[in-house]
């Protein structure tokens, strides 16, 4: 880990589909990349043997999906488990941390939070039994990822509106959990957070160079130049959207049970969030080819909310005047830029599995273009631009 304890920004993009069940067979599964099925089948006997289903092996799927970490489902243990380790190739130091995930889960469980029931996280490096690195443990909440419109299907308009509302209030109340009480006092470092979290950021992107990109450039210096106070700190997720959510539920019901990829979760400013929420709500405005590289469930004709009655709800469960979020949007767009990039990176290397990851690159200048825009938009804009009546939070101060 850093010394700042912030932890380094993980590549991760949109899942687009939810963890897949894997038949039970009469022998372990072929070899998946980057797990050793038969290992973990070996460390789980060791280890957790409650989770061992006598004379049945384990089988093993990659969930399609992820741009990031690699993600497993597991079938054949005594519960459907899924594992979690760093991406092949290209990774930086502190980057897709499977301990943070690990802890911060284990300190929300019985919290107003849905998250899973995290089993254990292990340090593979030198036994290289099962990945060869630190891998994360989890039981499989049940539910489906809502990454598309066409998995909005079975749900009416009353459910969707309903469930967006509900997990606005679950950002929320994540943000309202005090860290000491959940043993997360020295989970990072509030003060000075945004200025880190710029330049960590920055040391990503440094990292992760292979060509120019003059566009991504100009908003990192116009981000670092006009850096908003803040004004309360909290739990941050670091990558809080719909389709980090499992969704359980059918026709008029749709219920979130649980919250995932906490990876870069940290202690800081909760409009990091706010605004990395409203930018993947409102992905399918932004120009270029991001709506279909970087898809979203989010369709106003299916019953979604607008964006603005999102914050508002937010904001009521919070307790806190409606915020300004136009700098945490264009650091939003920043942060999904220099993600994109690294996993151009990685995919020049041959460091990366799966399809689509040819077009993240070409994504790179678009999204830098639109965080420039949002930061216009805040000098242009109005004392208030909401359509609530509500004061923002930059007024009220």
């Amino acid at each position: 880990m850093t010394a700042d304890t912030t932890p380094a920004p993980a590549s991760a993009t949109p899942n687009s589909a939810s963890p897949a069940s894997a038949t039970a067979r009469s022998a372990p599964t072929a070899e998946v990349p980057g797990l050793d099925v038969a290992g973990l089948e070996a460390w789980l006997v060791d280890a957790h043997p409650d989770l061992v289903v006598p004379g049945q092996h384990l089988t093993a799927t990659v969930i399609a999906g992820g741009r990031s970490n690699l993600t497993y489902g597991i079938d054949g243990a005594a519960r459907p488990l899924i594992v979690r380790r760093p991406p092949l190739g290209h990774v930086l130091s502190s980057a897709h941390d499977m301990r943070r995930e690990h802890r911060v889960i284990s300190a929300l469980a019985g919290s107003a939070v849905p998250v899973p029931v995290a089993v254990d996280v292990v340090d593979d490096t030198e036994a290289k039994q099962v990945t060869g690195t630190v891998f994360f443990v989890m039981e499989r909440a049940p539910g489906r990822v809502l990454a598309r419109p066409t998995h909005n299907a079975g749900f009416t308009p009353d459910a969707l509106r309903a469930l967006s509302l509900e997990l606005a209030g679950d950002l929320a109340a994540l943000h309202s959990v005090d860290p000491e009480t959940v043993g997360l006092a020295d989970f990072g470092k509030p003060d000075g957070f945004l200025t880190r979290q710029l330049a960590t950021w920055r040391r990503q992107l440094d990292a992760s160079r292979s060509r120019e990109t003059p566009e991504l450039d100009r908003l990192q210096a116009a981000l670092e130049a006009d850096v908003p106070e803040t004004t309360r700190t909290g739990i941050v997720h670091g990558d809080f959207r719909l389709d980090n959510a499992l969704v359980t539920g059918e026709g008029d019901e749709a219920h979130v049970s649980a919250i995932l990829d906490w990876e870069m979760a940290t202690l800081g400013d909760p409009l990091v969030d706010v605004g990395m929420f409203a930018m993947y709500w409102e992905i399918g405005h932004l120009p270029g080819a991001l709506a279909t590289a970087v898809p979203s469930a989010v369709d106003a004709a299916a019953g979604y909310p607008t964006l603005n009655e999102m914050i508002a709800a937010y904001a009521e469960r919070a307790g806190i005047p409606v915020p300004e979020l136009h700098w945490y949007r264009a650091f939003a767009a920043y942060k999904l830029a220099v993600i994109l990039e690294g996993i151009h990176y990685r995919y020049q290397q041959g460091g990366t599995v799966g399809e689509g990851f040819d077009q993240m690159g070409g994504l790179v200048a678009p999204l830098a273009r639109a965080g420039l825009t949002a930061l216009d938009a805040e000098a242009s804009a109005a004392p208030s631009d909401t359509d609530s009546d509500t004061p923002t939070e930059s007024e009220a101060r």
